[in-house]
């Protein structure tokens, strides 16, 4: 049974999110009556602020989209859905979130940050489904209201850290599989990703074990295992990418990184990427062993390609 939207959740929903302070416009539901693939069930959300001023929140049943508009000057038409990582087990809104919507609308992107729904039996039907259900909502939803978000529907990208990469490496591999109802005029397809050190492959000699369990369960399939092998569903076409990893990653394994551009460049699907010698896992915008930043690095990819080019 689908989970209902109340009129009071909707209203409440619009005004929340307080703690995404700065350019944020609006907080927007991912469904406008009802939530499919989601039991019947109490908002248990939680979320905690660490003395950085970093939100995580948990429990996740309820998606919703976080607007962040340009200024008219500044604005190319391009826009990017935001993943947020943490294991699917919790979603690091800030500091993989807002922090990096920001960055994206002084490029002139329209900036998305998907609250995605975190796997949980007692909150959906299929837990497996739900993340990449979201995600495929958002990027249609961007979309259907492309003109009143004063964007072209041609350059909607999306951007993922860490098992918020393996949720948008599934959008980009997985689009021809409707998890939602989908119309032929409005592409489920992101025109490019950006991977910032993802979670690509559950295989069990380089998979980040803790998201592979909180989606797919501990026992999994080989064919469930598969499924969500990023890597093995690469095709000719595959979104173009930009790639970002430290080779030092002892969280998520840099060969996640390097499987999946081995995967692009065998299809010839262009990619780019920047691999730090150092930084570990988790470093969002800065990575503080290295005066390069890969946010910079991304702009001048998407400007050599066009996605900033002002139509």
């Amino acid at each position: 049974m689908p989970l209902q939207v109340k009129p009071l959740f909707l209203a409440c929903i619009a005004t929340a999110g307080s703690w995404l302070s700065g350019n944020a416009q609006t907080v927007i539901p991912l469904y406008n009556d009802s939530i499919p693939n989601s039991r019947p069930v109490e908002d248990a959300e939680t979320a905690v602020t660490d003395q950085q001023g970093h939100t995580r929140i948990s429990n996740v049943s309820r998606p919703t989209l976080t607007v962040y508009l340009p200024s008219k000057e500044k604005a190319t038409g391009a826009a990017i859905v935001i993943c947020p990582g943490g294991g699917y087990r919790f979603l690091s809104m800030t500091k993989e979130g807002a922090e990096v919507a920001r960055q994206f609308t002084e490029m002139g992107v329209a900036a998305f940050v998907l609250k995605y729904r975190l796997p949980d039996d007692a909150t959906m039907i299929n837990k497996s489904t739900g993340p990449i259900m979201d995600a495929q909502r958002a990027i249609q939803l961007v979309r259907e209201r492309a003109k009143e978000f004063g964007i072209d529907k041609n350059r909607v990208g999306i951007i993922g850290f860490s098992a918020g990469g393996h949720l948008a490496s599934t959008a980009g591999t997985h689009f021809n599989q409707h998890y939602i109802p989908a119309k032929k005029k409005n592409s489920l397809r992101p025109d490019f990703m950006i991977l910032i050190y993802p979670v690509i492959s559950f295989a069990d000699s380089i998979c980040h074990l803790g998201s592979r369990n909180n989606l797919i369960g501990e026992n999994p399939s080989e064919e469930s295992k598969r499924a969500f092998s990023n890597e093995l569903r690469v095709t000719r076409k595959t979104p173009p990418t930009y790639l970002v990893h430290a080779e030092d990653d002892k969280v998520v394994k840099v060969q996640n990184m390097l499987l999946f551009a081995a995967a692009l460049q065998e299809h010839k699907v262009p990619f780019d990427f920047y691999l730090y010698e150092k930084g570990g896992h988790g470093f969002g915008l800065h990575n503080n062993t290295s005066d390069v930043r890969w946010i910079d690095q991304v702009q001048l990819w998407l400007d050599r390609n066009g996605w900033l080019d002002k139509k």
